[in-house]
């Protein structure tokens, strides 16, 4: 599905990374947030991407091995 301008424009005015929204966790104040995007499912802390991996349960848990770490 493609997207118009203005579903882009929205997306980055509510500070969502691009991408399919598939998995998100606080841990403490830390927020981990996972997204599909291009076939690659790609890590977020804080809203900042850490990195992308091949499958959904390498990148939780890589964001919540990160986040457990900050935590301490």
């Amino acid at each position: 599905m493609k997207k118009t301008f203005i579903q882009m424009r929205e997306g980055m005015r509510k500070g969502m990374p691009p991408g399919d929204h598939v998995f998100d966790k606080k841990v403490g104040r830390t927020e981990v947030m996972v997204h599909k995007e291009k076939g690659k499912f790609v890590t977020y802390i804080d809203r900042e991407k850490l990195d992308s991996y091949n499958s959904l349960s390498a990148a939780k848990t890589a964001g919540l091995a990160y986040a457990k770490q900050a935590k301490q």
